[in-house]
């Protein structure tokens, strides 16, 4: 009887053994998984910034580069931060435009930009945000506005530039900074390329699988401030563009309020917005024509 039962309990185990095997086998993979998930998520936290911020600290090049005369500044940044830029001027200058540029590199990659601001008649001032070039201290979301808010108090104060003269340009990156910087002050004119609704909606474009609204401390969320600016905007975004597609650049005109405008222009990322032609600087020309305020004259 005893035998008996052992028997069939043993058959019964070889019956189950391999049910519990594949069940174990099934768990394992997914606690792996698991941790493996949670060992990613924590990685981006916490070196989110080096993804985010891409300095260079060589200056390649300068203005005379192009046969641009230049002043080198050096501002002072609230929280005691010095921060490197290049003031352009215009011999005839009609406003002043000040320039943030993106994520990567310096303001000595950004030449094309600068002649074509040159072209469109504005003294321009370019900073490099902490920890690029030669600025001093590491980026963050919080630092970056701080060192916009630096450059339009040199225009404003030191160059006694007229705030409704003064041009906000962003591009990228340097987009969100423009935008934040315009929600506190009343520009001319603000004038963003290849730019985002927030970080977060980029983050989710290229990891929807990661948790990114609960990961990223830099957010620079322009959705929820654009549309409380109160000066003219325009909005350029590439069509080709894979990194920021032209809808996020879309729904950020939406929101926006009146007057605006929006061009979309050949090119991708990085090779998109108005210095793609010459045709599409004439269409900013046009644009700040109706919309900048006039050099009075005797002025």
């Amino acid at each position: 009887m005893n035998e008996h039962c052992d028997k069939v309990q043993a058959k019964g185990g070889v019956r189950d053994s391999p049910k519990r095997s594949a069940k174990y086998s099934i768990m394992r993979i997914l606690i792996i998984a698991l941790v493996t998930y949670l060992v990613v998520c924590f990685a981006v936290f916490l070196i989110q910034s080096k993804l985010i911020f891409i300095p260079s600290r060589k200056i390649d090049s300068t203005p005379d580069d192009i046969n641009r005369a230049y002043e080198p500044v050096l501002l002072k940044t609230a929280d005691r931060v010095s921060i490197a830029g290049w003031f352009i001027p215009h011999e005839r200058a009609r406003g002043t435009a000040i320039f943030f540029h993106g994520n990567a590199g310096n303001i000595s990659h950004r030449l094309v930009t600068i002649h074509a601001l040159h072209e469109l008649g504005l003294n321009t001032l370019i900073v490099d945000y902490r920890g690029y070039g030669e600025s001093e201290g590491a980026p963050s979301e919080k630092g970056l506005y701080a060192d916009a808010e630096a450059a339009w108090q040199y225009v404003v104060d030191e160059k006694g530039e007229s705030p409704d003269r003064i041009v906000l340009v962003g591009r990228s990156l340097g987009g969100a900074v423009a935008i934040e910087l315009a929600s506190r002050h009343t520009p001319g004119v603000l004038i963003v390329e290849s730019t985002f609704t927030s970080l977060v909606d980029v983050a989710k474009e290229h990891f929807p699988f990661l948790p990114t609204s609960l990961l990223l401390r830099h957010r620079f969320p322009s959705i929820n401030r654009i549309g409380k600016i109160d000066c003219p905007k325009l909005i350029l975004h590439g069509r080709d563009d894979t990194l920021i597609p032209i809808e996020i650049g879309r729904t950020l005109f939406e929101a926006a309020s009146e007057p605006k405008a929006f061009i979309e222009t050949p090119g991708e990322h990085n090779n998109s917005g108005f210095t793609h032609t010459d045709a599409f600087t004439r269409k900013v020309n046009e644009f700040l024509d109706r919309h900048l305020v006039p050099v009075a004259a005797g002025e």
